[in-house]
Protein backbone atom coordinates (compact mmCIF):
# COMPACT_ATOMS: atom_id res chain seq x y z
CA UNK A 1 0.00 0.00 0.00
CA UNK A 2 1.37 3.03 -0.85
CA UNK A 3 0.71 6.32 1.79
CA UNK A 4 0.34 9.49 0.54
CA UNK A 5 2.17 12.26 2.73
CA UNK A 6 1.88 15.98 2.35
CA UNK A 7 4.92 17.88 3.58
CA UNK A 8 4.65 21.45 4.60
CA UNK A 9 7.95 22.94 4.99
CA UNK A 10 9.18 26.98 4.13
CA UNK A 11 12.42 26.05 3.63
CA UNK A 12 12.96 24.33 0.07
CA UNK A 13 16.27 22.17 0.84
CA UNK A 14 14.90 20.91 4.19
CA UNK A 15 11.66 20.62 1.90
CA UNK A 16 12.94 19.09 -1.55
CA UNK A 17 15.14 16.87 0.79
CA UNK A 18 12.34 15.25 2.41
CA UNK A 19 10.46 14.59 -0.68
CA UNK A 20 12.99 12.90 -2.17
CA UNK A 21 14.20 10.42 0.79
CA UNK A 22 10.09 9.63 1.21
CA UNK A 23 10.09 8.90 -1.91
CA UNK A 24 12.53 6.95 -2.21
CA UNK A 25 11.15 5.07 1.10
CA UNK A 26 7.69 4.29 -1.47
CA UNK A 27 5.41 7.06 0.02
CA UNK A 28 3.51 9.11 -2.66
CA UNK A 29 4.68 13.15 -1.39
CA UNK A 30 2.53 16.36 -1.97
CA UNK A 31 4.45 19.96 -0.97
CA UNK A 32 3.39 23.15 0.01
CA UNK A 33 5.58 26.20 1.25
CA UNK A 34 3.87 27.40 3.81
CA UNK A 35 1.02 26.87 6.21
CA UNK A 36 -2.14 28.62 3.84
CA UNK A 37 -0.97 26.33 1.20
CA UNK A 38 -0.77 23.34 3.30
CA UNK A 39 -4.51 24.06 4.55
CA UNK A 40 -5.42 24.45 1.14
CA UNK A 41 -4.40 21.10 0.04
CA UNK A 42 -5.20 19.66 3.30
CA UNK A 43 -9.24 20.44 2.52
CA UNK A 44 -8.61 19.25 -1.42
CA UNK A 45 -7.10 16.37 -1.03
CA UNK A 46 -7.00 13.10 1.54
CA UNK A 47 -3.67 12.39 2.88
CA UNK A 48 -2.69 9.51 5.46
CA UNK A 49 -0.34 11.85 6.93
CA UNK A 50 0.48 15.50 6.95
CA UNK A 51 3.84 16.48 8.19
CA UNK A 52 4.01 20.69 9.30
CA UNK A 53 6.48 22.78 9.86
CA UNK A 54 5.89 25.05 12.67
CA UNK A 55 7.53 28.58 11.83
CA UNK A 56 6.12 29.60 8.58
CA UNK A 57 5.03 32.85 6.37
CA UNK A 58 1.48 33.38 5.98
CA UNK A 59 0.63 31.11 8.39
CA UNK A 60 1.92 29.15 11.05
CA UNK A 61 1.73 25.64 11.49
CA UNK A 62 -0.16 25.77 14.64
CA UNK A 63 -2.85 28.07 13.10
CA UNK A 64 -3.01 25.34 9.78
CA UNK A 65 -3.36 22.39 12.11
CA UNK A 66 -5.83 24.15 14.22
CA UNK A 67 -8.15 25.17 11.25
CA UNK A 68 -7.47 21.85 9.64
CA UNK A 69 -8.87 19.92 13.01
CA UNK A 70 -11.83 22.52 12.90
CA UNK A 71 -12.47 21.70 9.31
CA UNK A 72 -13.00 17.74 10.99
CA UNK A 73 -9.49 16.86 9.11
CA UNK A 74 -8.67 13.35 11.05
CA UNK A 75 -5.68 12.92 9.11
CA UNK A 76 -2.51 12.48 11.44
CA UNK A 77 -0.02 15.38 11.63
CA UNK A 78 3.42 15.42 12.51
CA UNK A 79 5.21 19.12 13.47
CA UNK A 80 8.19 19.81 13.06
CA UNK A 81 9.44 22.61 15.67
CA UNK A 82 12.75 24.34 16.68
CA UNK A 83 14.49 22.73 19.62
CA UNK A 84 13.38 26.00 21.81
CA UNK A 85 10.04 25.99 20.60
CA UNK A 86 8.21 23.96 23.83
CA UNK A 87 5.71 26.03 23.70
CA UNK A 88 4.75 25.57 20.50
CA UNK A 89 5.33 21.91 21.10
CA UNK A 90 2.53 21.91 23.92
CA UNK A 91 0.14 24.09 21.69
CA UNK A 92 0.40 22.16 18.81
CA UNK A 93 -0.31 18.63 20.39
CA UNK A 94 -3.56 20.55 22.29
CA UNK A 95 -3.78 21.98 19.32
CA UNK A 96 -5.02 18.14 17.89
CA UNK A 97 -0.85 17.17 16.80
CA UNK A 98 -0.35 13.66 17.11
CA UNK A 99 3.65 14.00 17.33
CA UNK A 100 6.36 16.46 16.56
CA UNK A 101 9.95 15.85 15.71
CA UNK A 102 12.63 18.27 16.98
CA UNK A 103 15.17 19.88 14.42
CA UNK A 104 17.66 18.83 14.18
CA UNK A 105 16.86 15.42 13.09
CA UNK A 106 18.11 12.47 12.05
CA UNK A 107 16.21 11.00 8.55
CA UNK A 108 16.36 7.85 10.94
CA UNK A 109 14.14 9.05 13.56
CA UNK A 110 11.44 10.83 11.26
CA UNK A 111 11.22 7.91 9.74
CA UNK A 112 10.42 5.56 12.29
CA UNK A 113 7.89 8.07 13.40
CA UNK A 114 6.18 8.26 10.07
CA UNK A 115 6.09 4.48 10.18
CA UNK A 116 4.46 3.86 13.67
CA UNK A 117 2.13 6.86 12.81
CA UNK A 118 1.36 5.11 9.46
CA UNK A 119 0.71 1.39 11.20
CA UNK A 120 -2.08 3.11 13.09
CA UNK A 121 -3.37 4.45 10.10
CA UNK A 122 -3.86 1.26 8.79
CA UNK A 123 -5.07 -0.11 11.81
CA UNK A 124 -8.09 2.31 12.17
CA UNK A 125 -8.94 1.88 8.69
CA UNK A 126 -9.53 -2.14 9.39
CA UNK A 127 -13.17 -3.36 10.10
CA UNK A 128 -13.53 -2.77 14.05
CA UNK A 129 -14.04 -6.07 16.02
CA UNK A 130 -16.55 -5.52 18.55
CA UNK A 131 -15.26 -8.45 20.93
CA UNK A 132 -12.17 -6.55 21.44
CA UNK A 133 -13.67 -2.89 22.52
CA UNK A 134 -13.59 -2.05 26.05
CA UNK A 135 -16.14 0.27 27.96
CA UNK A 136 -14.26 3.33 29.79
CA UNK A 137 -17.05 5.65 31.41
CA UNK A 138 -18.98 6.45 28.23
CA UNK A 139 -16.41 5.64 25.84
CA UNK A 140 -16.27 2.59 23.73
CA UNK A 141 -12.39 1.91 23.12
CA UNK A 142 -10.93 -1.07 20.68
CA UNK A 143 -7.21 -0.18 21.14
CA UNK A 144 -6.22 -2.71 18.57
CA UNK A 145 -7.53 -0.91 15.56
CA UNK A 146 -7.41 2.67 16.95
CA UNK A 147 -11.25 3.41 17.01
CA UNK A 148 -13.63 4.55 19.91
CA UNK A 149 -17.53 6.19 19.57
CA UNK A 150 -19.82 6.79 22.35
CA UNK A 151 -23.84 6.80 22.24
CA UNK A 152 -23.63 9.61 19.58
CA UNK A 153 -21.36 7.74 17.18
CA UNK A 154 -17.21 7.62 16.52
CA UNK A 155 -15.28 9.97 18.53
CA UNK A 156 -11.84 11.30 17.69
CA UNK A 157 -8.51 10.52 19.86
CA UNK A 158 -5.03 11.57 18.77
CA UNK A 159 -2.57 8.54 19.13
CA UNK A 160 -1.28 10.26 22.34
CA UNK A 161 -4.53 9.99 24.01
CA UNK A 162 -5.24 5.76 23.32
CA UNK A 163 -1.60 6.03 24.97
CA UNK A 164 -2.56 7.75 27.76
CA UNK A 165 -5.54 5.48 28.54
CA UNK A 166 -4.29 2.48 27.40
CA UNK A 167 -1.59 3.11 29.69
CA UNK A 168 -3.59 4.09 33.03
CA UNK A 169 -5.95 0.79 31.64
CA UNK A 170 -3.18 -1.77 32.25
CA UNK A 171 -2.56 -0.03 35.90
CA UNK A 172 -6.33 0.46 36.43
CA UNK A 173 -6.96 1.28 40.77
CA UNK A 174 -3.61 2.13 40.57
CA UNK A 175 -1.67 5.89 41.18
CA UNK A 176 0.41 6.87 38.00
CA UNK A 177 2.37 9.87 38.04
CA UNK A 178 2.66 12.37 35.59
CA UNK A 179 6.24 11.91 35.45
CA UNK A 180 6.00 8.47 34.65
CA UNK A 181 3.33 9.38 32.18
CA UNK A 182 5.44 11.39 30.36
CA UNK A 183 8.16 9.03 30.30
CA UNK A 184 6.31 6.09 29.08
CA UNK A 185 4.12 7.40 26.62
CA UNK A 186 6.11 10.26 25.12
CA UNK A 187 9.22 8.84 25.81
CA UNK A 188 11.46 11.79 24.65
CA UNK A 189 14.98 12.93 25.99
CA UNK A 190 13.09 16.33 25.77
CA UNK A 191 9.86 15.78 27.70
CA UNK A 192 6.90 17.79 27.42
CA UNK A 193 6.30 19.73 30.47
CA UNK A 194 3.43 17.60 33.43
CA UNK A 195 1.32 20.53 32.59
CA UNK A 196 0.83 18.50 29.11
CA UNK A 197 0.23 15.67 30.51
CA UNK A 198 -2.74 17.44 32.84
CA UNK A 199 -3.88 19.06 29.24
CA UNK A 200 -4.54 15.37 27.87
CA UNK A 201 -6.27 14.48 31.00
CA UNK A 202 -8.89 17.59 30.81
CA UNK A 203 -9.61 16.11 27.20
CA UNK A 204 -9.67 12.59 28.12
CA UNK A 205 -12.34 13.34 30.88
CA UNK A 206 -14.22 15.37 27.95
CA UNK A 207 -14.61 11.96 26.06
CA UNK A 208 -14.92 9.34 29.36
CA UNK A 209 -16.61 11.33 32.46
CA UNK A 210 -20.76 11.64 32.37
CA UNK A 211 -19.60 15.13 34.08
CA UNK A 212 -16.13 16.22 33.06
CA UNK A 213 -16.21 18.59 35.76
CA UNK A 214 -16.84 16.24 38.12
CA UNK A 215 -15.02 12.89 37.32
CA UNK A 216 -15.59 9.70 38.38
CA UNK A 217 -13.23 7.31 36.20
CA UNK A 218 -9.83 9.36 35.99
CA UNK A 219 -8.87 10.55 39.27
CA UNK A 220 -6.94 13.52 40.39
CA UNK A 221 -4.21 12.17 42.84
CA UNK A 222 -3.17 15.64 44.23
CA UNK A 223 0.84 16.31 44.29
CA UNK A 224 1.08 12.54 42.14
CA UNK A 225 -0.89 12.08 38.87
CA UNK A 226 -3.80 10.10 38.07
CA UNK A 227 -5.54 6.72 38.64
CA UNK A 228 -8.24 5.21 36.60
CA UNK A 229 -11.45 3.69 38.34
CA UNK A 230 -14.17 1.89 37.00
Amino acid sequence: MSYSILIVEDEPNMRLGLKDNLEFEGYSVDLAEDGAEGLDKILKKSYDLIIMDVMMPRMSGLDACRKAREAGIEAPILLLTAKSEEVDKVIGLELGADDYVTKPFSLRELLARIKAILRRVALKKEPSVKSNETRIGRLMVNFETYTSHDDNGQVRMSHKEYAILQYLLGRKNETVSRYDLLEKVWGYEESPTTRTVDNFIVKLRQKVETDPNDPRIILTVHGTGYKLIF
